[in-house]
């Protein structure tokens, strides 16, 4: 099979996933739940670390059923989101067409996008699990980049890949048992698996799955010509990984037994020059 063969399958497998997570996401998310309440979607440190965006121009990358994009046009952001899934698109309109919020969606990948759209923004946002299923992210950034305009800044909040190289072999251990550096070819993980958002549902289709260190991605973006501002690290996660972690909202879940001694999220801030 060519390069080009295992990225079509690996694409088509991955969007034959997520649009059965999106329904399954819908009723599960506890964010959907807060928006409809209009209660706060977002983190502290994203608001925080993004700043104010009112009357900005927003592009979330990845967005899947479009709950920070919304959280974001409750801010007053002008947001429009992106993601490869039709199911999750619908989703996404269907629950700002409920809540009577303004956004935009559009059904693409991250490499197809610019074929589609030619608008640029004040800020591209991307957050919590988008990195796994990037094929290329040299040119994810370029693409960042052709979206910026001049002083725009992106923003990424994500899982730190250090701790998708760990395992838990018993209670509260953890082990290096899987690799920690980027390889061309993603990884396969077969169907059967409970869904991390609701474990009561075992997943049909199979996901390919790419890594990528902190050094890829400040990389990445340094080649585009974006200027890194900052980069931060966390011992919190945004979903159980392993058994042992605990909870105190349902949203937010930690270590105990190595709170201050492992990252489990980075977040990192590049600016366009201009």
């Amino acid at each position: 099979m060519t390069g080009h063969e295992l990225h079509r399958q690996a694409e088509d497998a991955n969007r034959a996933l997520w649009d059965e997570m999106a329904a399954v996401h819908v009723r599960a998310y506890k964010e959907v739940q807060l928006l409809r309440q209009g209660s706060e979607v977002l983190d502290q440190i994203e608001l925080r670390e993004i700043g104010d965006v009112r009357g900005k121009r927003l592009l979330h990358l990845q967005c899947h059923i479009g709950t920070d994009t919304l959280g974001w046009a409750r801010h007053g952001a002008a947001v429009t989101g992106v993601d490869f899934s039709p199911r999750a698109i619908a989703c996404a309109q269907e629950l700002r067409d409920e809540l009577g919020l303004e956004a935009t969606f559009i059904q693409s990948n991250v490499y197809d996008l610019p074929s589609l759209l030619s608008e640029q923004f004040d800020i591209v946002y991307a957050s919590r699990g988008v990195l796994c299923w990037l094929r290329d992210l040299d040119e994810w950034a370029r693409i960042i980049d052709r979206f910026l305009v001049p002083g725009g800044v992106f923003y990424l909040m994500e899982s730190h890949p250090v701790v998708h190289a760990l395992e838990e072999i018993s209670p509260g251990v953890l082990s290096f048992a899987n690799p920690y550096f980027h390889r061309a070819e993603p990884v396969r993980w077969e169907a059967g698996d409970c869904d991390y958002a609701n474990a009561s549902h075992i997943l049909a289709h199979p996901s390919y799955e790419w890594t990528w260190t902190i050094g890829d991605v400040v990389n990445a973006l340094l080649k585009a010509g974006l200027e890194l501002e900052f980069l931060n690290e966390y011992d919190r996660l945004y979903f159980q990984l392993f058994p042992s972690m605990t909870s105190d909202d349902g949203r937010w879940y930690r270590l105990p037994q190595y709170q201050r001694m492992l990252p489990l999220i980075f977040t990192l801030r590049a600016r366009k020059p201009g």
